[in-house]
């Protein structure tokens, strides 16, 4: 570390070191101008007019008072400016006690707002310079007298842009900060909402197709024995049961892992076109399903053609679960104006008396789905047994809410 930079450091670290040191140079300054004549017959004549004892008590007194001016800026000012309005008064010759109360004004108004430095460097500005024309040994228009006015002024100024370039840069520093607090919020604001996204995709996947294959599986013990055909197509279900969702998770799992957004979408396939498809696995495990769609073969934006489809899937997949023995299912799908409604009732019982109901996540998946994309969810009892499941989704989604599902 340079001996410069050393120095900048300590007198960062003891800023009244720093004052006394300038306090220091004041008093060598004003001592310097108090014993030079600069109008002499060869130049400056130094100790042609030395300054009296109270010129040099007065000077000693206001470099003293710079030391504390951090502390106290306006007691410092108040200080100084008295020391220099007695030097007006009584000095002859004069000597530059007023250069400390203009080192003091300057700290008022770099460290004070603006309307604080207009009402002090007035006051002080007109104090002196009214003192040293009314009462002064000099003539009120000597230009000792005129050069406080020119002085005073600088330092206020000097203060004042002083105090409101440290504003603007705090400022600025201010609005980086906060604008880094908003992108790291942001940030994990967006990985949430992509946790939520992929556990709501997962559990959406694997919910459904371990479903089937618990109820095949149920099926092949039952029949195993006596009717090993049927046990057989129940084993098929379950290997294209197991399939589709090995497929499934693949897809997902390979868009999770790609690091860039291609031009093109790789999400899974899935969306209301194969909405037969999914039903017939339904039936297959013994769900009868009925479907009726009067869409009009509306092609859907990615996002609500999922959207769309995972709630069948899940809805249907609480209804094999708890609707109970006998019980069927019913699916529709219709344009309204600019919404698509899609609705799954069912008319099962189950063993507690309601469908769809218990710990799982299914249909806190389903409203997080429809209300991102701007949609409503209504899902509940139906009246006389069963479940209902409604959802309204606008085909023209939010903006920001045709993302790549995963």
């Amino acid at each position: 570390m340079s001996t410069l930079r050393r120095a900048r450091y300590q007198f960062k670290a003891h800023p009244l070191t720093l004052d006394a040191v300038i306090a220091a140079a004041v008093l060598l300054c004003m001592i310097s101008s108090a014993f030079a004549a600069p109008d002499g017959d060869h130049g400056v004549d130094w100790g042609a007019r030395p300054p009296g004892v109270v010129s040099l008590l007065l000077m000693v007194l206001a470099a003293a008072a710079l030391v504390l001016r951090r502390r106290s800026a306006l007691a410092v000012l108040a200080a100084t400016g008295t020391f220099a309005l007695i030097e007006c008064v009584t000095g002859d010759p004069r000597a530059p006690v007023a250069m400390t109360t203009v080192i003091a004004l300057y700290t008022v108004a770099s460290t004070t707002d603006r309307a604080t430095t207009w009402r002090v460097g007035l006051l002080t500005m007109t104090v002196l310079t009214a003192a040293a024309m009314l009462a002064g040994p000099l003539p009120w228009y000597a230009q000792e007298n005129v050069a406080l006015v020119a002085w005073t002024g600088i330092g206020a100024t000097a203060g004042d842009a002083v105090r409101s370039h440290r504003a603007f840069v705090q400022a600025i520093r201010e609005r980086a900060e906060r604008a880094e607090r908003t992108r790291e919020e942001e940030a994990r604001r967006r990985v949430a909402e992509e946790r939520l996204r992929i556990a709501r995709e997962l559990h959406d996947v694997v919910a459904h197709h371990i479903a089937l294959v618990n109820v095949q599986a149920g099926v092949v013990a039952h029949v195993m024995d006596r009717r090993p055909d049927q046990a057989k197509e129940a084993l098929a279900h379950v290997r294209e049961a197991s399939r589709s969702a090995l497929d499934e998770l693949r897809a997902t799992v390979g868009l999770l892992r790609q690091s860039d957004d291609p031009a093109a979408p790789t999400e899974p396939a899935s969306g209301l076109g194969r909405l037969d498809e999914l039903a017939g696995t339904f039936r297959n495990a013994g769900l009868p399903v009925q479907v009726a769609r009067s869409d009009h073969a509306t092609e859907l934006p990615a996002a609500v053609d999922l959207a769309a489809y995972r709630i069948v899937q899940e809805a249907l997949t609480n209804a094999q679960k708890h609707a109970g023995t006998g019980a069927k299912a019913e699916v529709s799908v219709v344009r309204v104006g600019p919404n698509v409604e899609v609705t799954v009732l069912d008319d099962g019982a189950g063993a507690t008396g309601t469908t769809g109901t218990g710990g799982g996540h299914g249909l806190l998946g389903m409203r997080e789905r429809v209300t991102a994309l701007g949609g409503t969810l209504t899902t509940g009892p139906r009246y006389g047994g069963g479940f209902r499941v409604h959802a309204i989704l606008p085909v023209q989604t939010r903006a920001g809410a045709e993302r790549k599902p995963v």
